[in-house]
């Protein structure tokens, strides 16, 4: 491996016969971002009605601690701040490309309805009588990649354009919400109450199976990131200058929306439709690598996990006594975004 230009914003990486040139900026930001992981999820794992030290956290990851400590670290709320972290990478990633695709910051999975589509698939799921983590996964997939197919069919004109996408989005997600409180008001008590608490978005539900999945996934994402990310820089530059960078513009844009989908319905089936990380970590990701920069799934992968576990500590700990679902952290601090994205937007113009 080789460094280059150590003087130029820019660093370019070779590597077993390839080279990838990556901002100094961006390197900064990521790095910084995980410092902060790492310090929230050591600050996670110290909250709670168990008294437990850092020291002692360090401790047990490092195979020692004593049985209570272990049970704690272990067993208790370390799948859960895992589940923050891997989930919270998932709809950072799933934000990303779909801001990419649509070349506008309101492009994000839970606005234009691939969300409530895995949210149907799971309700559809539940009133059919079927268990089990397997289940609901399929059924989430299915749900958002039939939301995804509607949606790129009907916006689909000799081409697909973002707003066009956003605009048809919309639509399909209002549409699929009241379909969802249909099958609330229809379905029996018992299944409705099961509907209402995975529907307003929880970690509490995810456990080593779920996590185990959401780390599979986010690997074979980091896998295929190079190739993503080069077609979605190409993307941003308009249908017709990517393809005349050899881009096979329609599908790398089916498979960049498959992709985006599938990393939203892993998240939802475990733990509900949770709203705005998709939607507002991109922009803050762009933003901490300055002005004039693109979406970058990196970026966004770790803001995104950033906001999920600040989301998840608040849901937990903010009020005595008192356990939030997490989905409802996130469309508080979501709204709040959104308005100022809005302010921000209009005084610019």
């Amino acid at each position: 491996m080789s460094v280059l230009s150590p003087r130029r914003p820019d660093v370019v990486v070779r590597a077993a016969g390839t080279s990838i040139r990556v901002n100094r900026r961006a390197i900064m930001v990521a790095a910084a971002l995980l410092v902060v992981i790492t310090a929230l999820a050591l600050w996670a794992t110290t909250l709670g009605s168990f008294p437990i030290t850092v020291p002692e956290v360090v401790q047990v990851l490092s195979g020692g601690g004593d049985d209570a400590a272990r049970k704690v670290v272990l067993e208790w709320r370390g799948p859960r701040i895992l589940a923050a972290i891997v989930f919270g990478c998932l709809l950072g990633i799933s934000g990303a490309i779909f801001q990419s695709l649509t070349r506008n910051p309101l492009g994000s999975p839970d606005i234009i309805g691939f969300n409530a589509g895995s949210y149907t698939g799971v309700i559809v799921m539940l009133m059919l009588g079927i268990n089990g983590y397997a289940a609901t996964v399929t059924a989430a997939m299915i749900g958002g990649l039939a939301a995804a197919a509607v949606v790129y069919f009907l916006a689909f004109r000799q081409g697909v354009s973002g707003m066009r996408l956003i605009l048809v989005g919309i639509a399909m997600s209002a549409f699929l919400g009241g379909l969802n409180q249909w099958f609330s008001v229809k379905a029996d008590v018992d299944e409705a109450m099961r509907a209402a608490v995975w529907g307003a978005g929880s970690l509490a539900l995810a456990d080593g199976t779920s996590v185990a999945f959401g780390a599979i996934v986010l690997a074979l994402v980091i896998v295929a990131l190079p190739v993503g990310q080069r077609r979605m820089r190409r993307l941003e530059l308009g249908d017709d200058m990517a393809a005349a960078l050899g881009v096979p513009v329609e599908r790398s844009k089916v498979m960049l929306v498959v992709l985006g989908v599938v990393t939203t319905a892993v998240v939802t089936a475990t733990a509900g439709p949770i709203a705005f990380v998709a939607l507002a970590a991109p922009q803050i990701g762009r933003r901490l690598r300055g002005r004039g920069t693109s979406v970058d799934v990196v970026s966004a992968a770790l803001v995104g996990a950033v906001v999920l576990l600040s989301a998840d500590m608040i849901a937990q700990h903010a009020i005595p006594q008192v356990l939030l679902p997490v989905g409802a952290v996130t469309v508080c601090i979501g709204g709040l975004y959104l308005l100022w994205l809005l302010i921000v937007e209009g005084r610019r113009k």
